[in-house]
């Protein structure tokens, strides 16, 4: 379902812009049929940044179109050139004629040394009127970067809500055949799959990364010396601190863990810890390192995930005894505890939309997983993706899109996927090598 549910005024930006209206999209399920966009070549007359121009138009279109909510129109059809849109307003019948709903055109110059400015405006086609405009300056080795925000910029002002192109993602990357000598390490990427690198060095297992919503930070489960320790990963300096050291720290626990999860300030931690065969969910102070349990260790309580405004918590447990895990959801100090799945299946791995409204979870049943999403309530359970295994969703920063790990047998490669809320809109994103337990930055500045 396509929904035009507000007509919102324009925000006033870097130019004067003239006030056109957006469009505020709500996607569930069915088909959506993306807005054809016409994308110009970024322009200016000299060679080198004329190529340049072009790649960072390219790019753009290729973050929009991998949205699933627009459309490019073919270049090829073009009547007003960007040379021409550089000195002159646009000729909106020509665009029209062409069928495009948005157009976006700019210039790219010098900005002295390696400094490039690049100016886009976004018009809207039917009424011919500006919707945005804005002017971004960086090191011309960072047109990656530019090109995402570009992108976000159009995504947002056209949806009215928060772009996610300018990211990351952490992941683990498994070297070597599974169960002879293998290595894992973790591992950064933009979000479309470009400028990968390692964050450690695979000397030491890791598992289990997961983003803070400040972005700084990831909390991550490593093996040391066979000694299971949650550590924190400064992003900027890659300088490691151990914050938990089961081995030593917990008596009478056993070295196991699962994935820590932040809270929406960044400063707390919440986990699952093992004792006697059974796990609880514990909530960790980063600046007291203060461990509080929120369960006992009568059941099986696993994969805790706080509410966007902190104030709640979603996990996984077999209390009930009926049909394996289910999810349920407790207040942020342990108390009033309710459960909200009743389907068929195992639940698992419940994580909280960042604007509140969905959980995502991994569902097993009758030999299949299965990724899907239901309300805090419990209702409206879809389920959006399936296969021999799929697992570990994490949401983009806008709510709109999920990030999963997919293998096709028990002999592939783990894969990253990413999927919007319709289930219909699905890609891989490449990173070489065996991949999963995926995390999804906030938006990056």
């Amino acid at each position: 379902m396509y929904s035009i549910l507000k007509i919102l005024p324009c925000l006033i930006f870097v130019w004067s812009i003239s006030i056109a209206q957006a469009l505020k999209v709500e996607i569930t399920q069915g088909l959506v049929r993306p807005d054809p966009i016409a994308i110009t070549y970024f322009y200016n007359a000299d060679s080198s940044l004329k190529i340049l121009g072009e790649d960072i138009a390219k790019l753009v279109g290729e973050d929009l179109e991998n949205s699933g909510l627009f459309e490019l129109v073919n270049r090829m059809a073009f009547i007003q050139t960007e040379e021409s849109l550089a000195s002159q307003a646009p000729r909106f019948a020509d665009w029209r004629l062409i069928k495009a709903r948005f157009l976006v055109c700019g210039k790219i110059e010098s900005a002295g040394g390696t400094q490039i400015t690049v100016d886009f405006r976004l018009y809207d086609v039917i009424t011919g009127q500006q919707m945005e405009g804005i002017s971004l300056t960086s090191d011309r080795l960072k047109w990656r970067k530019i090109a995402h925000m570009v992108a976000d910029a159009i995504y947002s002002r056209v949806t009215n809500e928060g772009g996610f192109f300018n990211t990351q993602v952490v992941y683990v990357e498994t070297i070597g055949a599974r169960g002879k000598n293998v290595k894992k390490r973790l591992m950064r990427m933009d979000q479309d799959g470009a400028n990968i690198e390692p964050l450690t060095d695979g000397k030491n297992l890791v598992l289990m990364p997961r983003y803070s919503p400040d972005g700084k930070t990831i909390a991550y489960l490593g093996y040391v010396q066979n000694s299971a320790q949650v550590h924190i990963m400064d992003l900027n300096s890659k300088k490691e601190t151990t914050m938990i050291d089961l081995s030593k720290v917990l008596r009478g626990f056993s070295e196991m863990t699962f994935a820590p999860r932040f809270s929406n300030d960044s400063k707390t931690l919440v986990m699952s810890l093992v004792k006697n065969g059974r796990s609880a969910i514990y909530r960790f102070d980063l600046q007291t390192r203060t461990l509080t349990p929120l369960t006992s260790h009568h059941s099986i309580d696993t994969s805790p995930c706080f509410s966007p405004d902190g104030q709640q918590i979603v996990f996984t447990s077999d209390r009930d005894r009926e049909g394996g895990e289910q999810i349920y959801i407790m207040d942020r100090n342990g108390g009033n505890v309710r459960r909200i799945s009743f389907g068929q299946g195992k639940y698992s791995q419940p994580v909280w939309s960042p604007r509140g409204d969905l959980i995502a979870f991994t569902k097993q049943q009758q030999g299949k997983f299965y990724i899907g999403l239901m309300s805090p309530q419990g209702t409206d359970e879809r389920l959006i993706a399936q296969g021999y295994l799929v697992e570990a969703p994490d949401w983009a920063p806008n709510g709109r899109y999920l990030i999963f790990t997919r293998e096709d047998n028990s002999r592939g490669p783990g894969r990253i996927m990413m999927i919007d809320l319709t289930g219909r809109n699905q890609r891989t994103i490449k990173t070489g090598r065996d991949s999963s337990d995926c995390t999804w930055s906030p938006l990056l500045k």
